[in-house]
C-alpha cells in the first residue's frame, strides 16, 4: 500500500488497483482559440494544469497503472445530442455549429481531441462521453470493474463541472477518488476553490483531494 498525503485524511491505494482518469483535456477546452475562450474565458487558467498532470500520466505510465482519458462530445449526427443541452445559453455558435477547431464538440473534429502534451498511449482507453459525467452513457463502469480498479486519481476540467461530476458518479459507485488541486482547472477561481471544498467536506463525502507532488511522492513509495 502507497499513502499519499492529502485532506481530509492521508488517502491508501495500491497502483494496480488504481487508474488515472483524466477527464476532457481537450483543445476546445483548454487551447488558445478554441471554444472556450471563443465563450470569452481565460483558458490559461486551464492550462496550468497541463504541466503537473503531464509528470503524473509519465509516472503513472512508468507504474504500469491503467490511464484512462475521456472527452465530451457528440456523434457527427447529433443524436446524441438533447435539444435542451443544444439550445442552453443561447449561444450565435454552440455544440454542433462551425467553431474556430471544426465543429463544436464533436466527435473527430480537431478541437475535440486531446491537447498534445497529454495524448493517450497506444492500448490507452479513450471514453468518449457525450455528458458532464464520466459513467453517463459510457462503459467507463465496466473497464474500471472486470480490471479490478477500485480507486481513481482525477485529473482535468473542468473542476466544478466535468471532474465534480464525474467523482460523484464513481463515488455512487463505489470508487475512492483522490483529486489532485493542481492538475484540475476552472474558468472561475472561485468555483475552483467550492469544488475542491465540496470534495473533501464532511470527512471526505464525495474524496480526497492532494496535488501532483504529494501524490508523486506517494506513489515512489509504493
Amino acid at each position: 500500500m502507497a499513502k499519499v498525503d492529502a485532506e481530509p485524511y492521508e488517502f491508501d491505494f495500491e497502483p494496480k488497483r488504481c487508474a488515472l482518469v483524466i477527464i476532457d483535456m481537450q483543445r476546445d477546452f483548454v487551447d488558445p482559440g478554441g471554444f472556450g475562450e471563443a465563450l470569452g474565458n481565460d483558458v490559461s487558467l486551464l492550462r496550468k494544469a497541463i504541466a503537473p498532470t503531464k509528470k503524473v500520466l509519465d509516472a503513472a505510465r512508468k507504474r504500469n497503472m491503467l490511464v484512462i482519458h475521456t472527452r465530451e462530445g457528440h456523434r457527427q449526427d447529433l443524436s446524441d445530442l438533447p435539444q435542451s443541452k443544444k439550445l442552453r445559453g443561447k449561444l450565435k455558435a454552440g455544440i454542433g455549429d462551425p467553431g474556430p477547431m471544426g465543429r463544436i464538440l464533436v466527435r473527430g473534429e480537431y478541437g475535440h481531441d486531446i491537447v498534445d502534451e497529454l495524448k493517450p498511449a497506444p492500448g490507452e482507453p479513450v471514453v468518449d462521453k457525450p455528458g458532464k459525467g464520466a459513467f453517463y452513457a459510457t462503459d467507463l463502469d465496466s473497464m474500471l470493474h472486470n480490471r479490478g480498479i477500485r480507486q481513481l486519481v482525477v485529473c482535468g476540467v473542468t473542476t466544478e463541472v466535468c471532474v465534480n461530476t464525474s467523482v460523484r458518479e464513481a463515488n455512487d459507485r463505489g470508487y475512492d477518488c483522490l483529486v489532485l488541486e493542481d492538475c484540475v482547472g476552472s474558468y472561475f477561481p472561485e468555483f475552483q476553490v467550492a469544488a475542491l471544498n465540496m470534495i473533501k467536506a464532511q470527512g471526505g463525502i464525495f474524496g480526497w483531494v492532494s496535488d501532483s507532488k504529494r501524490f508523486l511522492a506517494g506513489l515512489a513509495q509504493a
